[in-house]
């Protein structure tokens, strides 16, 4: 096959057009018992092909035409082994990769700021999670990967660990020396997977960091709809024979994965293949083209200032994706946040994220000179109304030691709780998260013991005005921790 083709899509569209009389489900039967309005708003394409997995459209579980074709093609355009689509987006794709290669009791190095589908395939696996701290960034208060060296005296502290997971790139963009990693863990026979939501178009440019397939990665969840012109939720995980077993990945997969799989989304991943396959270079030159102007441009704008290659200096920030675009607005006297609602209101923009210090904005294939140009005006004029508020600011980053792991997370989530004053839980095992941001990383996850040194450290951030998530009581008066302790030392 070629990568013109779009087997999947083609099926779909060959099955369309036979007309066929559907006495299976969806019961809107091809539009036609749905709701009128949503109806003329989605369109009848779109609808058309809303099916289910008969015989001619094959089966996401155990495919055999159709979709093993699709999967076939896209292995190929990702250089993995084989490739899977996921419809659970990529968080369903790094529970399949974790559930994939530890079990109940076994202990996985991951870094600390890993995404919340990772806590939750710890929790159903009942592995033992041991944590690697990122990288802090002093200067704009984020975190970055962890560094090769990190890696290293994790694995010499804990030989027996099962599998290595890696952020890599961040959200932000940036990526470590992912290759020597890969080096160092494949030495002690330890998989490495990777949580590369962020990063579908590295393959397809070399001024983007290697992939993870590129730097020898066992496995790779990587989101084609974040930055690969797919619909929201559809991502694939790509996959390297050796240290993981194909068979166990599909296992898994199916586990986790919807019987009522969607054609829509299947199919819009075939075709966001076939794009990056043959026209994504192009496409993500210009892409970078215009990421750069922006942050030209942009660092020119008083009181702002969006971080480059000059942050590269470890391998936790060895290489970074540029079409990411990290404004600091702490200069302007202003959080994050209220650049967001700023940019909201005032010029109708939306940012991906923001937090005390920083926007986020992401450049993307589908973006032109004139969103750039919006942008920058929009930028220009909030520097303009905040001027007379503008002064240099220190970022504060602080990062709480890890407490000790009293029991695992599964055996915490499934355990008897009850609700205590915040202040006088030290000593109780904690059965909640609490992450504060910035950088974002967890000071609790279940099962850890807390510690008075990190009520203090909490305390002294809600002070500071910034944000807390995770636990039940936003406020943090209160906290659930395990009912019944044993003693912990």
């Amino acid at each position: 096959m070629s990568q013109l083709e779009t087997p999947l899509f083609d099926a779909l569209l060959k099955h369309r057009n036979r007309h066929p009389i559907q006495f299976h489900i969806p019961g809107h039967k091809k539009g036609q018992g749905m709701d009128p309005a949503f109806r003329e708003f989605i369109g009848d394409n779109v609808l058309s092909i809303d099916l289910i997995n008969i015989a001619p459209l094959d089966d996401l579980h155990s495919p055999k035409g159709a979709i093993k074709a699709a999967q076939e093609l896209a292995a190929e355009a990702f250089g993995a082994d084989h490739t899977f689509f996921s419809v659970q987006g990529t968080s369903g794709a790094i529970m399949t990769m974790i559930m994939s290669v530890v079990g109940p009791g076994d202990k996985i190095l991951v870094p600390r700021n890993v995404h919340k589908s990772t806590m939750s395939a710890i929790i159903l696996s009942g592995a033992i999670p041991i944590f690697i701290y990122p990288e802090v960034d002093e200067e704009y208060g984020i975190t970055h990967g962890i560094s090769a060296e990190s890696v290293e005296k994790a694995i010499e502290t804990y030989p027996d660990a099962k599998a290595l997971l890696v952020i890599n790139p961040t959200y932000f963009g940036f990526a470590a020396d992912l290759k020597r990693i890969v080096e160092i863990a494949h030495a002690s026979d330890i998989p490495v997977i990777v949580d590369e939501a962020h990063g579908i178009h590295l393959r397809f440019h070399d001024e983007l960091p290697i992939s993870a397939m590129e730097a020898g990665a066992d496995m790779a969840a990587t989101s084609v709809h974040k930055l690969g012109g797919s619909l929201t939720q559809s991502s694939v995980l790509n996959v390297r024979e050796g240290l993981v077993s194909i068979s166990r990945v599909q296992s898994v997969l199916s586990m986790l994965t919807t019987t009522s799989t969607s054609y829509p989304l299947l199919a819009s991943l075939d075709c966001a293949r076939r794009q990056l396959a043959i026209n994504g270079n192009h496409l993500i030159d210009k892409t970078i083209r215009l990421a750069k102007e922006a942050r030209k441009r942009i660092n020119k704008i008083p009181h702002l200032k969006v971080a480059g290659r000059e942050r590269l200096h470890s391998s936790a920030t060895y290489d970074m994706d540029p079409t990411k675009l990290l404004i600091s607005v702490k200069d302007l006297g202003i959080t994050g946040h209220q650049a967001e609602e700023w940019l909201r209101q005032n010029a109708n923009i939306e940012v991906e994220l923001s937090d005390l210090y920083n926007i986020l904005c992401l450049v993307t294939l589908g973006d032109t000179k004139k969103e750039i140009n919006l942008l920058v005006n929009a930028l220009q004029r909030m520097s303009q109304a905040f001027d007379s508020e503008a002064c240099i600011k220190e970022t504060e980053v602080n990062v709480p030691d890890i407490p000790a792991l009293a029991m695992t997370p599964r055996d915490a989530f499934y355990s008897s709780t009850e609700v205590i004053p915040f202040k006088d839980s030290a000593g109780y095992i904690c059965a909640e998260f609490i992450m504060v941001y910035p950088p974002g990383i967890p000071i609790f996850i279940p099962g850890e013991v807390i510690t008075q040194e990190n009520i203090d450290y909490i305390q002294m951030n809600i002070e500071a005005g910034l944000p807390v998530q995770g636990p039940e009581d936003t406020s943090l008066q209160t906290i659930r921790v395990i009912k019944e302790r044993k003693p912990i030392y």
